[in-house]
């Protein structure tokens, strides 16, 4: 077990177990939402302002496609098993901010624990260990009717 951990995307996204969440930036001028997020200036083509605030995003949002990584991704993808084993990257919406953000989906899932409109939920999960640290990144968990998570395999 590794002695600390650190996000492998410092700034991106909360750490903490009990409420992670991406960090997006909000335009003060327009009010539209970027995830990642912006220090510069608004994205839309119509606003241009340096108005820009952090926001942290939804923690649950709806599965609007999904898919599985089938082959091993080129560098810099670095491999969280030897041989490399298939994994689902789910693009969810969130509601709220009206956005589409992808990500894997979280360990113990594949794509026949998913359907188009499944809740999942954001959490924190070790994608690698480097130098004695976690390196961290989020994953989409799928989330059982009720609100209690499920686990199952590809």
């Amino acid at each position: 077990m590794a002695s600390s951990s650190a996000p492998a995307i410092d700034g991106w996204f909360t750490t903490d177990p009990d409420d992670p969440r991406l960090l997006g930036t909000t335009c003060q001028a327009c009010g539209t939402v970027f995830f990642p997020r912006e220090e510069v200036l608004c994205r839309n083509p119509s606003c241009r302002s340096t108005e820009l605030a952090e926001t942290p995003l939804s923690r649950t949002g709806k599965v609007w496609s999904y898919t599985s990584a089938g082959y091993q991704p080129p560098e810099p993808y670095v491999p969280t098993t030897d041989p490399f084993e298939p994994f689902a990257i789910a693009a969810v919406h969130l509601e709220a901010e009206d956005m589409v953000i992808m990500g894997q989906v979280a360990d113990g899932y594949g794509t026949l624990d998913l359907n188009v409109g499944d809740t999942v939920e954001l959490v924190v999960e070790t994608l690698f260990t480097d130098d004695d640290v976690d390196q961290l990144i989020w994953r989409w968990k799928p989330v059982a009717p009720g609100g209690s998570s499920n686990g199952g395999n590809d």
